[in-house]
């Protein structure tokens, strides 16, 4: 009788063989992009076109595999034993995100090809610097990456290098560079929150009192992890970002509730957070203003007023125009006659989804979600089998971190929630969201090289 059988393929040559989709993607996205547009040139010639678009399209599909191979590179010799599908996965989003930027406005794709180049070289930067210790040398500086991490956020409320983009403090600009630091306290947090919960578990879960069937736990415990949580969520309130500040509270009771396992430490933080939400939309007014658009997005007083619907109303327009299958490639409507005022306004960020709905049809943005489930669900997959409480908890909330980015996104552009401005992992255009999700990658593919090695074997170089 067979035994069990072995791999025919090594988890390296498995994901090798992933990025193969991606770079397909990249090739027939932009030949149907370049076939439809130079077809609607007056007088073009079809064999033109045709050859035209592929010798173009195989060479962005090449220079797109060759960053791709890259990376592979270094996870191969650095983290034999990661997860083989976390990457790929990741590229399948990098090369939609591209293919979609490039559509919509070919000088930010090829910004967005710059900033995935230098997010590339963090992500194997990060893979080559915690390759020997892990994520626990993390553990030492946690106060330190937690005050960096809060500080960032009030950077874009400073003279001179903030600015307000609809309402909130999103970047800051040095020069020509423009970054949003949020990205960056996203992974900060979580880091500071893991390394906590994993020394304060045990006493949160043991101490505190019961009141009205509830657990209280005791604030020596708890209270720097408040102070921390409140500073961040303070700073993000004063900057008006509303999509963050969300998903960072998400993350923050995904993780106790992971840490604890007691339902009532979440339970509360939702009463919390249903009373500041109420308190929120009825007395700041760009909050309220969100709301009022979510309730009545097709209200034409909204619809016409500054700031009012007229984006979310139009976003619902477009996924309602894709129908099942999708207008198909560069057949979304994003401006008037003659560059007139935009249709579907700031369609390469926080409206991507909905040009995708629009183009590929609810069958394209189904997958695109699939796509993103599949790596949520290996960042949890990989938070089950670590071998201790800090990478687990780490893997937990930087998993939990890129799902609350695509459900606030998602969410706000097909009206389940109010429309905020958080930005949808690699695919939507956005230089420091790109570069800090690939960090953010990397350090689930360290966690799951340590979570999967045979035990005995050891670390190269």
């Amino acid at each position: 009788m067979m035994g069990t059988l072995e791999p025919v393929l090594s988890p390296r040559n498995r994901e090798l063989l992933g990025l193969l989709p991606s770079a397909l993607l990249v090739i027939g996205g932009f030949t149907a992009i370049f076939i439809q547009a130079e077809g609607n040139a007056p007088g073009a010639s079809t064999n033109l076109t045709l050859n035209h678009a592929s010798s173009v399209s195989l060479t962005y599909g090449a220079l797109f595999l060759a960053l791709c191979l890259a990376a592979h590179v270094v996870i191969r010799y650095a983290l034999p034993d990661a997860d083989p599908y976390l990457f790929p996965l990741v590229a399948v989003l990098a090369s939609v995100g591209i293919v979609m930027v490039y559509r919509i406005n070919p000088v930010l794709a090829r910004q967005q090809a710059q900033w995935m180049v230098l997010g590339l070289v963090l992500f194997a930067g990060t893979i080559l610097a915690l390759r020997r210790e892990g994520v626990g040398v993390l553990e030492r500086y946690r106060y330190t990456i937690a005050a960096v991490g809060i500080g960032m956020t009030v950077l874009p409320r400073l003279p001179g290098i903030g600015r307000q983009v609809n309402g909130a403090y999103l970047d800051i600009h040095l020069g020509s560079v423009a970054f949003q630091p949020a990205e960056f306290a996203k992974v900060a947090i979580v880091i500071f929150l893991a390394s906590y919960l994993r020394d304060n578990r045990q006493i949160l879960v043991t101490a505190g009192r019961r009141v009205l069937g509830l657990t209280i736990p005791p604030m020596k415990q708890f209270g720097p992890m408040l102070i921390v949580w409140g500073a961040a969520m303070g700073t993000l309130l004063l900057t008006r970002e509303l999509g963050t500040s969300l998903m960072f509270y998400g993350a923050f009771l995904a993780l106790l509730y992971v840490a604890t396992g007691r339902f009532s430490f979440p339970l509360i933080g939702l009463v919390l957070f249903a009373i500041g939400a109420w308190y929120l939309a009825g007395h700041v007014g760009h909050v309220h203003g969100r709301v009022l658009a979510w309730e009545h997005p097709l209200d034409p007083a909204l619809y016409k007023s500054p700031g009012g619907s007229y984006q979310l109303a139009q976003s619902l327009f477009a996924q309602a125009d894709g129908g099942l299958l999708g207008t198909g490639f560069d057949q979304s409507l994003l401006r008037g006659a003659h560059h007139g005022p935009p249709i579907l306004p700031v369609p390469e960020s926080d409206m991507i989804y909905a040009v995708i709905v629009n183009e590929l049809g609810l069958v394209g943005g189904a997958a695109l979600l699939l796509v993103y489930l599949l790596l949520v669900a290996r960042g949890l997959q990989t938070a089950i089998i670590a071998r201790d409480s800090f990478s687990k908890l780490l893997a937990t909330g930087l998993s939990f971190v890129i799902g609350m980015q695509v459900f606030v996104i998602v969410g706000g552009v097909t009206r389940v929630i109010p429309l905020t401005g958080v930005t949808m992992p690699f695919v939507a255009y956005g230089g420091s969201s790109v570069v800090m999700n690939f960090v953010l990658v990397a350090l689930l593919l360290v966690v799951s090289d340590r979570a999967r090695r045979p035990q005995g074997r050891a670390i190269r170089g």
